[in-house]
């Protein structure tokens, strides 16, 4: 699309700043419905031009964009959503933190990358669901780690006798804490088997011996029904099991996955990965050759990643399940 205007907006809990790519000007407003229609009157009145040739571009920061994304959205307004990772990366080392500045940085930011950036597209409301109950999950999972890890600690240098409130609270706790975990996730597989595509999706996954339930759950809400990712080797790069190689001058070296992923599906595949060698026959036997040969541990376990990822990928979007072909093999 040919924009004429790029809106960088820096958003948080109470407020916006908002700034116009190549215009000395900046505006503050409050974050919610009334500050939203002041921001398009006033873009409006220094854009000088149509909101169909204006994008609007700010930080992903959980729920406190959330709202801005719903009535852009709502009103056919074009915005791109930037990852937090992304520009900081392309703003390189600052000193401090000043609001009126990221907002002009992330419109000189879309601007520069006009050509190659994406407009957002909203997840629908089940997808929305989905995502902050998996985020409130996981928060609830750390919060039981870091009970487990001090009821642990105490249990091995504390008596029981002496600190029996102190126990009893901790073990409360990690059980109350049980049961939400298990309420959110019946929540989530609910939401999906509801849904009938992104049941069958969740189905067609755990055809594939080695994946599980949790595995199937987190590629549905992370590829929004597999609409955000239509290859298998993107979103490899995406969970940081695609290796890259490391070159510089003469000196050339073994490919290297990235440090910059999603370290939640990038455990997930991992288990998967470990299961697999386990129990599915096939990935047996091909660890067991390659180790016998001599090749790296940890390598090969990354190539049953990768198989198992396109396996997925596969069965989706074949939309039959995974056929066990080696059972037919001479």
């Amino acid at each position: 699309m040919n924009f004429k205007a790029f809106i960088g907006i820096d958003v948080s809990k109470s407020h916006l700043d908002i700034s116009i790519y190549g215009e000395n000007i900046h505006c503050k407003l409050d974050n919610n419905e009334r500050g939203f229609e002041e921001m398009i009157e006033w873009v409006c009145k220094h854009t000088h031009c149509s909101l169909e040739q204006v994008l609007f571009a700010f930080e992903h920061t959980g729920l406190y964009s959330l709202s801005l994304s719903i009535f852009l959205n709502e009103n056919q307004y074009v915005f791109a959503v930037i990852p937090g990772l992304e520009l900081k990366r392309s703003l390189g080392m600052r000193r401090g933190k000043n609001d009126k500045v990221d907002a002009r940085a992330i419109a000189e930011y879309v601007y520069e990358k006009r050509e190659k950036i994406k407009p957002y597209v909203m997840p629908d409301n089940r997808q929305l669901q989905l995502q902050r109950l998996l985020s409130y999950r996981e928060r609830l999972v750390k919060e039981r780690a870091a009970f487990k890890g001090r009821f642990k600690e105490y249990k091995s240098i504390l008596k029981r006798d002496d600190h029996q409130v102190l126990f009893a609270s901790h073990q409360r706790m990690i059980e109350l804490q049980n049961e939400e975990i298990k309420k959110v996730e019946d929540e989530l597989y609910r939401l999906i088997e509801e849904d009938p595509e992104l049941s069958n999706q969740f189905k067609l996954i755990n055809s594939i011996k080695g994946v599980g339930p949790q595995t199937a759950l987190l590629m549905i809400i992370l590829t929004q029904g597999f609409k955000s990712f239509n290859e298998w080797r993107k979103f490899a790069s995406y969970s940081g099991i695609a290796p890259f190689p490391y070159e510089s001058g003469t000196m050339i070296r073994k490919k290297k996955v990235s440090h910059l992923a999603n370290k939640r599906i990038k455990a997930l595949l991992t288990c998967c990965a470990g299961t697999a060698i386990q129990f599915n026959p096939e990935m047996k036997l091909y660890y067991q050759r390659r180790i016998s040969e001599g090749k790296n541990e940890m390598s090969t376990l990354n190539i049953v990643r990768n198989k198992l990822l396109s396996r997925i990928f596969a069965v989706v979007q074949r939309g039959t399940p995974y056929v066990e072909t080696y059972k037919f093999a001479a």
